[in-house]
């Protein structure tokens, strides 16, 4: 499973407007999984959408939804978003103080879960559960808006991370958001990285599948 590398554009940057429209042309563009990312105005200070808005988005996606919960609580809403159509679904480190059990939950739904860092959180703070999940979320800049510059520091994280599913030969990926391009997806690839979410990098280009390919040329 690790050596297949995805992408995954993020409908954040999408035109919601004609979302319907968007989503089929992104995924005609060769995307691997749609990034929705959920946000609650406490955790983040954003507010984007909830389970009625991705249950509408899975009535016509034909790529799983990687559903990234940047949200207060996450523990109360996990039926629900995984009712609405979530295929992966992230919860950050920095809000649940029984990490463990949250996980176990989801796992119990049969779907893939995943913890998601920020970037002043060290990835060594989750090794006693990198054995249970089916990949990590390395937040490379602070959550809550699009078109963020990427925090350089999150190379070391990507590495470590790397570094630790091999030497104890571990499957989980290693997922990486925020100011990921055709620049920097290449060496994100080669130091571990096997999912890159992209926003503002593929959704303000007016030709999806050219970016899609410049950047799966660069894995």
């Amino acid at each position: 499973m690790k050596s297949k590398k995805y992408i995954a554009p993020s409908l954040l940057s999408a035109n919601f407007l004609h979302l319907e429209r968007e989503i089929e042309d992104i995924e005609r563009a060769g995307a691997d999984l749609l990034h929705l990312d959920i946000m609650d105005g406490h955790f983040v200070p954003n507010i984007t959408f909830g389970p009625f808005i991705i249950k509408q988005i899975k009535s016509v996606a034909s790529v799983p939804l990687d559903v990234h919960l940047m949200i207060e609580e996450p523990q109360r809403w996990i039926e629900k978003y995984i009712e609405s159509g979530a295929d992966f679904l992230t919860i950050h480190f920095e809000t649940d103080p029984h990490l463990n059990r949250v996980i176990n939950e989801i796992k119990r739904l049969n779907k893939k879960v995943g913890v998601s860092i920020n970037p002043s959180t060290h990835p060594m703070l989750l090794e006693y559960v990198l054995e249970y999940v089916d990949l990590i979320l390395v937040m490379s800049v602070n959550p809550g808006f699009g078109g963020q510059e990427f925090i350089e520091n999150s190379f070391k994280k990507i590495k470590w991370l790397n570094n630790y599913r091999e030497k104890h030969s571990l499957e989980f990926l290693i997922e990486v958001d925020g100011g990921v391009n055709e620049s920097n997806v290449g060496l994100l690839s080669n130091i571990g990285a096997d999912i890159f979410v992209a926003g503002s990098a593929i959704f303000s280009k007016n030709d999806y599948g050219k970016i899609i390919k410049r950047m799966r040329e660069n894995l």
